[in-house]
């Protein structure tokens, strides 16, 4: 059992330092989208499912609350949280449609839609992005080793792991680096004190 528990966890380590450091300009690229996209205005819209879904809260918490600062409350919208919309949508229409007809009803040009799919062939994901795309946001994909999603998004991280965990792992650990990037960028003199 203690060798399972720390080959899980170097496993974890490494997939996240091998994702960071090769990626470290988009991630940086990323960021400077978010921010650019709050300071004109506009808004974060950002789905999943299952554990991705429950990223896609959390990371819309995380802006809308706070990270790590004091800080006004940034726009994002998790799409995963209101079950009405949800179930009315899969049982009118189709399961695929649950994010596509929200990304319709509240996306507008500019704003930001993030993707999240371990997998890349989730079909309600990639038709949202796509949607969104056709709207004229920008569009960002959360994926492991690619799939449509990886064709579709704007902006792609690609998780080089074939185990969910780790890929949902690195995810999380990307977004909170996003809040931090953004929130350094939108409001530097808030780190000038903490440095103090």
């Amino acid at each position: 059992m203690k060798n399972i528990i720390l080959n899980t966890l170097k496993e974890s380590i490494d997939v996240k330092e091998r994702f960071i450091t090769g990626n470290i300009d988009l991630i940086q690229k990323g960021a400077d989208l978010l921010a650019t996209s709050i300071t004109s205005g506009h808004k974060i819209l950002i789905f999943g499912n299952g554990g991705s879904a429950a990223d896609a809260q959390h990371i819309a918490a995380e802006f809308v609350n706070r990270f790590q600062i004091e800080r006004p409350p940034l726009a994002a919208l998790a799409l995963t949280t209101d079950t009405s919309i949800i179930t009315s949508i899969g049982n009118d229409y189709h399961f695929e449609d649950i994010f596509l007809k929200q990304i319709l009803a509240l996306g507008r040009k500019d704003d930001v839609a993030i993707g999240i799919s371990t997998s890349g062939t989730s079909k309600n994901v990639n038709k949202a992005v796509l949607a969104a795309k056709n709207i004229g946001m920008f569009t960002i994909g959360l994926t492991g080793r690619g799939g449509e999603l990886a064709d579709c998004a704007d902006l792609v991280f690609a998780v080089k792991s074939d185990v969910t965990a780790r890929i949902q792992e690195t995810h999380i650990t990307l977004c909170h680096i996003l809040c931090d990037l953004v929130d350094r960028i939108l409001f530097p003199e808030k780190f000038v004190k903490i440095m103090k």
